[in-house]
């Protein structure tokens, strides 16, 4: 009897160190993945970059990812959608005026760029319609890590992004239509569905999965930009590699208008926030949400509804706007702290 007590206490414990091995393997290959997310998150226009050019010059290694651009997508939103809660929307009641502002500048500045740049170097239908839907578009998730990189007001880029993502079904496609009708043909109801089918729906998904399983998802938000970036650089593939004949011939123009887009985006936004006389952290917060637009979804509206060409300006947009959305950052980070610095000097 003895010796079946002790056998029973031997296949108890022997099971229990089992179940540890396997935890601990769990544990590794979760922190394993975390660490994987946090180096994929840092260099992630290094991958962007690394991605296009094997698109462009081997179209044929990426091309199967341009009919999933919806989907990925959804998939980007889908993620965002779970970092978010019902109580995080009190922002945007909380400082009405902020967001407003930041709302008002975002879908004013952009898409007035855009059709400036576009009417000015004289682009051609296609990709004229692509630089101003990357205009029209909402401000992009990568802004609300930017501003924080650059230490401004987080809750306010945060507040501006919702904002304008949940206005994108009405004003995307509205404004669309008002500037880029002159090149090409635009069916309101059907944009406004397709931003509904890949925004909206996802990010509502993600939301309630947040509500329902807050503590899943929790332990698993860490892994949420590896797999967001891995979309994002699908879709940038994808549609380098449906246009990589067109970038060859138009690449440098458009890589010209795109980069001046983005940057006097930041200038004006700040110029604008400053004028005002927000504080500094506002004052980034804005400027960085104005130049990082959701070229993402520019570049899925573009293909399902004005074909690859157009598509081209957004995904052109997705490789330098994080380049130059660092760049930001950084100068705007130290800007602050030499303004600090300034504020003790000039009481004393």
């Amino acid at each position: 009897m003895k010796s079946i007590d002790i056998s029973f206490l031997e296949m108890y414990h022997c099971k229990q160190s089992t179940k540890e091995i396997h935890q601990s393997k769990g544990d590794g290959l979760m922190k394993f993945l975390e660490k994987l997310s946090a180096f994929i998150s840092k260099y992630m226009a290094v991958f962007v970059i690394l991605v296009a050019v094997i698109a462009l010059f081997q179209p044929w290694t990426f091309k199967w990812a341009a009919p999933q651009i919806a989907i990925l997508l959804g998939i980007v939103m889908f993620g965002m959608g779970t970092t978010l809660r019902l109580r995080d929307f009190r922002l945007v009641f909380q400082r009405p005026k902020d967001v407003l502002v930041g709302a008002l500048a975002q879908f004013t500045i952009m898409p007035g760029l855009a059709w400036l740049l576009a009417k000015g170097f004289g682009l051609p239908p296609e990709l004229a319609a692509g630089v101003i839907l990357v205009g029209t578009c909402p401000g992009g998730t990568s802004s609300n890590v930017m501003t924080y990189l650059a230490r401004g007001d987080v809750a306010l880029s945060v507040s501006m992004t919702m904002t304008t993502t949940i206005l994108a079904p009405i004003v995307t496609p509205l404004l669309t239509w008002w500037l880029a009708g002159a090149w090409v043909d635009i069916s309101l109801s059907a944009m406004m569905m397709s931003i509904v089918k890949v925004v909206i729906v996802p990010i509502v998904g993600g939301i309630i999965v947040n509500t329902l399983f807050g503590n899943f998802v929790q332990k698993c938000v860490k892994l949420l930009p590896l797999i967001s970036v891995v979309a994002i650089v699908l879709i940038v593939g994808g549609v380098v590699s449906v246009s990589s004949q067109r970038i060859m011939e138009t690449g440098a123009l458009i890589m010209l208008v795109v980069m001046l887009h983005n940057l006097l985006g930041y200038a004006l936004g700040f110029g604008i926030a400053k004028a005002l006389r927000m504080d500094i952290a506002k004052v980034k917060a804005i400027s960085i949400e104005v130049g990082m637009q959701n070229s993402g979804l520019a570049t899925s509206l573009a293909m399902m509804h004005f074909g690859a060409a157009a598509a081209i300006p957004g995904a052109i947009f997705s490789v330098w706007h994080n380049i130059s959305g660092s760049l930001a950052a950084n100068y705007l980070a130290s800007r602050m702290t030499k303004e600090k610095e300034k504020e003790p000097a000039a009481e004393a």
